[in-house]
């Protein structure tokens, strides 16, 4: 196996790209606005580890999994967060004490268990195990990696802008409304195969 880091770049940036729009992506946006962004992060960040690591060990196994129960465990967790969004108590505190839900642990879990489970067979899952079929596993893995890793910082950064200058009852209501809508373009997903 050769290391080549053309291939870490070409993985960043399809694996960026594609993750962008994702509805993982939105996901850390909504847990980031109401949970610290840096417990989010390392929850989301590992869960991404993990998938990478799956993705070019076992690529091609993926379409083995059923991809119905997947998704519909995925709508039925983004459809969770928006009910505990929505009552959440909804009073801003001056210090911006509200704003933590829970430890560490807890965050980072959730987080975790969120994108682990919706990100099976996901494009970006599916476009790693491709790359590394083709571009070796390591400058792959390494560069999926740091890409999705990449994209829920961004998109904890701007959660945490939002959360500074948008009333936290504001933030929880979008929040909860972007959860449902994710829970419902999964479900439209899952019934579309």
């Amino acid at each position: 196996m050769t290391f080549d880091p053309l291939a870490i770049i070409t993985a960043f940036g399809l694996i960026f790209l594609a993750e962008l729009p994702d509805k993982t992506m939105f996901a850390s946006l909504a847990m980031g606005t109401r949970m610290r962004p840096l417990y989010v992060w390392f929850g989301t960040s590992t869960a991404f580890i993990v998938h990478v690591a799956i993705a070019v060990g076992a690529g091609s196994l993926l379409g083995l999994l059923p991809e119905i129960a997947v998704k519909l465990v995925s709508a039925a967790l983004f459809a969770f967060g928006a009910v505990v969004l929505l009552r959440s108590g909804g009073d801003d505190d001056e210090d911006g004490a509200g704003r933590t839900v829970t430890g560490f642990w807890p965050v980072c879990t959730t987080a975790f268990m969120a994108v682990f489970i919706s990100e099976w067979g996901d494009l970006t899952q599916i476009t790693t195990a491709n790359l590394a079929a083709s571009n070796g596993w390591l400058p792959t893995a390494i560069g999926s990696a740091l890409a999705l890793m990449s994209v829920s910082a961004l998109a904890l950064l701007a959660g945490r802008f939002i959360a500074r200058r948008v009333p936290l009852k504001t933030v929880q209501r979008i929040g909860a409304l972007c959860m449902t809508g994710l829970a419902i373009w999964t479900l439209v997903e899952a019934f579309t195969l």
